[in-house]
């Protein structure tokens, strides 16, 4: 029998019933530690299968350490994108300067990992698929605590109970509005769109990034092998939220299209793309900041807590390493109201330093005036002659603790 960090009268207890609503990075990884500390989970999903592919996504500092300790560090390695160069062009489309991806991001080269999102999700799920029950093409409707448990309503009509609820959904979180309120009393707007998408590699790019700048505009190709699909991006500084775009695609593609109509290099094509691409994503570059994480028997992790924005690399590390030290909170105490303290307590620091990097310099790659450009453009030039990485110490502020197996 192994050891377990659970007091003793756990055992002789009924398995706590735990739903997690997500199944993308920090639902299913916080499944697969709750599973482990000897948790009954279920995963709500309202997308009807797992989403493969994806842009991709970095796992560093911390977050490494969480997925050894999950055994999956093996294949995210043989996933590894390991891109070769990142080429900063002029307004132009002339070369500005060309360097090592790993020297931009601030990661560790040959430690840090930048894998398809597709291929975290898939890998997360296949720790957990056969001792986690998952419900997909569903949602939660509506949430009841006046009783001893959560009374949950799906949107499928289906009705269950449980000892706990996590938001696990994501930026633009339905559990944390349902509890806490509008999206907009926690969103911070950071002042920047971005629409990403896929479209065909006529390029001949091959593991490497583009990016193309001018004062508040930026566009990126981005081959993650040797394959004909291209990940596209374009983003561009907006004093305000574009609300009435948010949820309206048409209206999406117009804003980027007239933002980007003057544009230079590929840009005139990679918005014909976006025309017709079946997979563009649009939203607002922003983080959520909450002053709690849980209320009372429900709580919140990852984007749906704490969202640090595209622009600090760190989405999906703090996904992963926010579901480690939930769940290592609720294997360590049996009364919710204590693990969720204690959760906030130990994982609060780590998460303020991570969103602290865009006030620290990581929305620099996006000028919004030409001497914010030029000074941006000097920094990258000095970088092409550096031999190592600025390693960003917020990558790595947390040690984890040891967690606890079942019994």
């Amino acid at each position: 029998m192994r050891p377990t960090g659970l007091s003793m009268d756990v055992r002789t207890t009924a398995k706590r019933k735990v739903l997690i609503s997500g199944a993308s990075i920090s639902g299913p990884a916080l499944a697969y530690w709750l599973s482990r500390s000897g948790c009954a989970v279920t995963v709500v999903e309202k997308a009807r299968t797992l989403r493969d592919g994806g842009y991709p996504i970095d796992i560093r500092g911390t977050a490494i350490e969480v997925v050894r300790r999950m055994g999956i560090l093996p294949r995210l390695r043989d996933a590894h994108i390991d891109s070769r160069r990142c080429t900063f062009l002029n307004a132009d489309g002339s070369e500005l300067a060309s360097v090592r991806p790993h020297i931009v991001a601030g990661s560790v080269e040959g430690q840090d990992l930048e894998v398809r999102r597709g291929d975290l999700a898939t890998a997360l799920h296949g720790k957990v698929r056969d001792d986690v029950e998952f419900l997909f093409g569903d949602s939660i409707d509506t949430l009841d605590q006046s009783g001893p448990a959560v009374d949950v309503t799906f949107h499928s009509g289906r009705r269950r109970t449980f000892d706990l609820v996590i938001g696990a959904d994501g930026m633009h979180s339905a559990t944390r509005e349902s509890l806490f309120g509008p999206e907009e009393r926690f969103h911070r707007y950071l002042g920047y769109c971005f629409a990403i998408f896929t479209m065909p590699n006529t390029f001949g790019l091959s593991r490497e990034l583009m990016l193309w700048n001018a004062p508040g505009k930026a566009a990126a190709l981005y081959a993650v092998g040797d394959n004909d699909e291209l990940h596209a991006f374009l983003n561009f500084h907006r004093p305000r939220p574009p609300f009435d775009a948010l949820r309206n695609p048409d209206a999406q593609r117009d804003l980027v299209a007239t933002v980007f109509a003057d544009a230079g290099w590929e840009v005139p094509g990679m918005v014909n793309a976006m025309r017709d691409a079946d997979d563009l994503f649009f939203d607002t570059a922003g983080q959520i900041r909450m002053a709690h994480w849980s209320s009372s028997r429900v709580a919140l992790v990852g984007d749906a807590a704490y969202a640090p924005s595209f622009l600090t690399g760190q989405g999906s590390s703090l996904a992963l390493v926010g579901a480690y030290m939930l769940a290592n909170a609720l294997a360590t105490h049996r009364d919710h109201t204590a693990a969720f303290a204690a959760y906030e307590r130990d994982t609060r620091e780590f998460v303020a330093m991570n969103q602290a990097l865009v006030d620290n310099g990581a929305a620099r790659l996006f000028p919004t005036t030409e001497q914010a450009l030029e000074q941006r453009n000097t920094m990258l030039r000095a970088l092409v002659t550096m031999p190592a990485a600025p390693v960003r110490p917020a990558h790595s502020a947390l040690a984890l603790p040891e967690f606890a197996p079942t019994p």
